[in-house]
């Protein structure tokens, strides 16, 4: 509500004092009470009202919520002066005087200080003082009509006579209270609605499918398998059609419309339409919002995903697929269609598979990693499976967070798909992950998480519902994210492994045609405890560190990589955050201070004063010393108490990479040379 009225008031001095408001939360109440209307061309606000308060206040003490709302509306009963936004010099003087003391009024520890940089630019914005109210493109579409002017008439609906088009953080929040959508988690950094997706509480694999249009470019290039399921149009038209036949028996939608990726040259507008409020206010949170309705102006997606999840396919059999859910995208029709699951990652994650198919059509490579940016702009990407240190490695209080999971490469440089992030909250604490324990605030949203207590508390231990509990928040609740969400070439590329084996080194040196190799293997290792079934280290390998989310064959993003390292003499390592002196219960896991210590070291650029050891089967080289880790841990053989027994272990890891890899054994280049020799 407070967008445009925040645009006009950045004329005058005034900004920051209207901002301390709605981030003390008090948005609604104040701005009614004062009379600050978004779709008004003069904002009314009582000087004398303020300079009131002010003289109100006990200065030791910030006002809370409810203080601060019962001040404003007396105050505003109390006086009637009101004036033009305009900048006149006495309302900037007016301005000016709120601005003296709003520090006093509302300390700057709670304001979010900076937001994501609108879709259309990688310039910072000015202002470092941006807050939610800024994302401003909600309307409330009413009437028979409804549906031709939210944009969705085009796909067959027009039964919903009320769209909620782009609604707000605090608009969702409203409706989600409202249609008794879940429950508000009374978190310790602020209240934040939680959702209970069902008996899914992650993706489905099994269930999703593409449309195999014969003949058709997506045909020809993509990888049909157990990953890439094919299925008919047919199929697809019945689906789409029952999708469209459930929302036209609706009385109201939500519809959002966003982008994926930061980089303009790539970016891809998506429109979601949803049954509920908490799901737009998933995507809302992991895409790229809209600044303001201007942003939208002309708006065409380039793709549209209906999501019936509350319906099933009841006919699946008769259709071929594995069960009464579906998630089913056409690429030729840019739709996707979604039955069955109530699961948010399906909405993320069906994109980021079809970012993988578009990207390396136009030559850009697309990544399931995370990023960050140090001070002098030099760009990192993390590679990694889950349980290997992704997320903890890339928040690094020296360097700017760019994203935390999807990015694109090109000839610019690198950049987020996302404008938000997606983390487990497991075992959450705020000493093992600050930054996502902090963000699980005020628009954030937990999904499958257990709450304990008559106040809500969630309980990030209590995993009887799932393993995969989830927050998803907007990346500007991370203090120390990169602003523009795109940086420059990186320098240095790691792939990051969890090896229980005790086998590899915490750290080791690759070429690019071994990082080829590594990059198609994707290893890491699950360990006992961590899956049902699981008793001893298992080996997982995930190609690109992503499979499941490869609409390509894994060589065509490898040699993308490839052609990356060398065109921008970047450098790939092996960073293994995994077991030394032994396997999983036998030996230790690597410290995070080793592994810190390790990243350091190669981020600074001092590693490479260094000198090297090759590993005669693996191939890779190893530094002889780095700062600030023993030695003998950087040679692996050194830390088991019995060398023949590594020898095993070794040789057994490696059997394993060779067995893997002969799948991908195809192409011009048998990259299988890069791997370890036996």
């Amino acid at each position: 509500m407070l967008a445009t009225t925040s645009r006009t008031l950045l004329r005058s001095s005034g900004r920051t004092a209207i901002q301390a408001l709605v981030a003390r939360g008090i948005s609604s109440p104040v701005s009614s009470s004062i009379g600050i209307r978004s779709n008004s061309t003069t904002t009314k606000v009582s000087l004398f009202g303020f300079f009131c308060l002010r003289v109100k206040l006990d200065n030791r003490q910030p006002l809370d919520s409810a203080d601060a709302q019962m001040q404003c509306r007396l105050i505003v009963m109390q006086c009637k002066f009101i004036f033009d936004a305009s900048s006149t010099p006495t309302n900037i003087f007016s301005l000016s005087c709120i601005c003296i003391y709003h520090q006093k009024i509302f300390p700057t520890s709670h304001f979010h200080k900076s937001h994501q940089v609108a879709h259309k630019s990688a310039v910072p914005i000015i202002d470092d003082h941006h807050i939610r109210g800024d994302y401003n493109s909600s309307s409330v579409i009413e009437g028979a009509h409804a549906c031709a002017k939210a944009g969705i008439s085009n796909l067959g609906i027009n039964g919903p006579s009320t769209i909620y088009k782009n609604q707000t953080f605090e608009e969702l929040f409203q409706h989600e209270v409202a249609n008794n959508e879940g429950k508000v988690a009374h978190a310790e950094m602020g209240d934040t609605f939680t959702v209970d997706t069902g008996k899914f509480t992650g993706r489905s694999p099994k269930d999703k499918w593409i449309v195999k249009n014969i003949g058709s470019e997506s045909d020809a290039n993509i990888d049909w398998g157990n990953v890439n399921q094919p299925t008919s149009p047919e199929v697809f038209d019945e689906l789409y059609e029952k999708a469209v036949n459930h929302f036209n028996t609706l009385d109201k939608a939500y519809v959002f419309d966003g982008f994926c990726g930061a980089n303009p040259n790539s970016q891809r507008k998506i429109r979601f339409v949803h049954e509920m409020a908490w799901q737009q206010h998933f995507v809302t949170n992991m895409f790229i919002r809209a600044n303001d309705e201007s942003d939208l102006d002309g708006f065409e997606p380039d793709f549209t995903v209906i999501n019936a999840c509350s319906q099933v396919d009841e006919d699946w059999e008769r259709h071929g697929l594995n069960s009464e859910v579906a998630v089913v995208f056409n690429v030729e029709k840019k739709c996707a269609v979604i039955f069955g699951t109530w699961y948010g990652g399906e909405n993320k994650k069906g994109i980021f598979s079809l970012m993988n198919y578009w990207l390396p059509m136009q030559g850009q490579f697309p990544m399931h990693c995370s990023a960050n940016v140090g001070k002098a702009g030099d760009s990192a990407l993390f590679f990694g499976l889950s349980g290997t240190g992704k997320t903890t490695l890339s928040a690094d209080p020296h360097r700017a967070l760019i994203g935390d999971d999807e990015h694109g490469w090109d000839d610019q440089g690198v950049f987020n798909f996302e404008g938000g992030c997606y983390a487990k909250t497991i075992n959450l604490t705020e000493k093992t992950e600050p930054d996502i324990y902090r963000a699980v605030k005020k628009d954030a949203m937990l999904e499958n998480v257990a709450l304990k207590g008559d106040d809500n508390e969630p309980d990030y231990f209590d995993t009887s519902k799932t393993e995969n509990g989830r927050v998803s928040y907007p990346i500007f609740h991370i203090d120390n994210y990169h602003e523009p969400q795109m940086a420059g070439h990186p320098k240095n590329i790691i792939f990051l492994s969890c090896d229980a084996f005790g086998v590899l080194p915490p750290i080791a040196k690759l070429t690019p045609e071994q990082a080829m190799y590594h990059f198609i293997s994707g290893y890491t290792a699950k360990v006992a405890g961590t899956e049902r079934g699981v008793t001893e280290p298992t080996a997982t390998f995930s190609a690109c560190f992503g499979a499941a989310f490869l609409t390509l064959h894994p060589t065509r993003y490898a040699e993308l990589l490839k052609e990356k390292l060398e065109k921008h003499n970047a450098q790939a390592w092996i960073v293994n955050s995994g077991w030394s002196g032994g396997a999983y219960g036998i030996g230790e896991r690597m410290s995070i201070k080793t592994t810190r210590a390790c990243v350091n070291y190669i981020l600074d650029g001092k590693i490479e004063d260094t000198t090297w050891e090759k590993d005669p089967v693996f191939g890779w080289e190893i530094p002889a010393s780095i700062p600030d880790v023993d030695s003998i841990v950087l040679h692996p053989k050194n830390t088991w108490p019995d060398a023949s027994q590594y020898d095993e272990a070794e040789k057994k890891l490696a059997n394993m990479y060779v067995d893997n890899f002969e799948k991908y054994r195809v192409g011009d280049v048998d990259y299988s040379q890069f791997g370890p020799k036996l």
